[in-house]
């Protein structure tokens, strides 16, 4: 791995102010360690919850399929790439089918249980009967349910020794399974919400969001919104029955919330954008933003990717447009949202959350 270190430039690219945090993990130099001592090279490998591309660029000699479910995965792979001058993969989402069959699939696992089981079922669904799997994972994030939901779909799971408090599954001997369904269905306000295995609150719809559209303010003159962070769609779904005439855009940074939203809100005036910034969209573009943002990534907490976004949306605003917005209450976003925005107000408060409205003056 020292080699591997030395050769390579990997960056986080992301907004983090945190230089203690790495663009990759212990449990990412295991799985490569055991990659390199595989007794017979793999002819078609896929590469699963590789953040920032480290694994990636790491196997750039070898053929391999980057299975993205994040833009911003995307976009640190392209940019780590051509740092180091490297030509990038193949890629795939994690839901559609693949050209050519896996023999290997490496993943650094993720937090959520739901995502690794549905990145579990498409591996099984697109590689050959003598596939195995790599999942290394750090020892302190390891739970029994990880085994049990590996053992679901393969016959040999095995736990490797921990070296730097890191660890890697070895899934072998894959079952014969009928191809199981990877999306759960939610109830909210008499609507039936679809949404894909490792989108945000698969149980219900959280209650912070839930607060949200109990208390979201809207008005006629309301032509243009954005729904940021948009996950199932459902904060633009319960819009645009209010106001169904607009033009509303729904935006996420990950591809599963973005399949999901397809599956929940349609139609001529209904825009969806698989993205994580809002660099696409032109400066003085709506009249409302409306947005539960992400704050959590994995394990990392970085509350300055929201605040970015924050920055982003004062641009995108059109003069006399607001921002509203839902947060735990122990995050203070209201001294970075002065700093941003000339008026914010809160609109509803309780024990748990606070809700701004941040406007752009005309």
């Amino acid at each position: 791995m020292s080699q591997i270190k030395k050769q390579l430039n990997i960056q986080r690219h992301d907004s983090s102010t945190d230089h203690s945090l790495r663009p990759y993990s212990a449990a990412d130099e295991y799985l490569l360690r055991e990659f390199e001592q595989l007794e017979k090279p793999p002819t078609q490998v896929a590469i699963y919850h590789d953040r920032f591309g480290f694994i990636s660029c790491s196997l750039h000699t070898q053929r391999h399929v980057f299975v993205y479910n994040q833009k911003s995965q995307l976009n640190a792979l392209e940019r780590n790439s051509e740092l180091n001058k490297f030509s990038p993969p193949t890629y795939s989402d994690p839901i559609s089918a693949l050209e050519t069959k896996l023999d290997l699939a490496l993943m650094k696992i993720p937090k959520s249980l739901p995502l690794f089981r549905l990145y579990l079922e498409h591996i099984t669904q697109n590689s050959t009967t003598n596939c195995v799997v790599l999942a290394s994972f750090m020892t302190r994030h390891f739970t029994n349910k990880l085994v049990e939901i590996a053992e679901e779909y393969f016959e040999e799971v095995t736990q490797s020794r921990a070296v730097k408090k890191s660890r890697v599954l070895t899934l072998k001997s894959k079952m014969k399974l009928e191809q199981k369904t990877c999306i759960d269905t939610l109830e909210y306000n008499g609507k039936t919400y679809q949404q894909y295995l490792g989108v945000f609150s698969a149980k219900h719809i959280d209650y912070a969001t839930q607060y949200f559209l109990a208390n979201i303010e809207t008005k006629p003159s309301d032509k243009s919104l954005l729904d940021l962070a948009s996950g199932n769609g459902v904060i633009g779904s319960e819009i645009s029955q209010k106001l169904p005439n607009a033009s509303i855009h729904l935006m996420d940074d990950s591809y599963l919330a973005m399949a999901s939203a397809k599956l929940n809100i349609r139609g001529e005036n209904i825009h969806h954008h698989f993205n994580h910034s809002l660099d696409g969209f032109d400066t003085e573009s709506f009249d409302l933003i409306a947005t539960n943002p992400p704050f959590h990534f994995e394990y990392e907490i970085d509350i300055q990717i929201p605040i970015g976004l924050f920055k982003a949306c004062f641009r995108c605003l059109k003069p006399g447009g607001n921002l509203q917005l839902v947060a735990n209450k122990h995050l203070n976003y209201k001294t970075h949202l002065n700093a941003i925005f000339p008026k914010v107000e809160v609109l509803a408060e309780n024990d748990s959350f606070t809700i701004y409205k941040c406007s752009k003056l005309s």
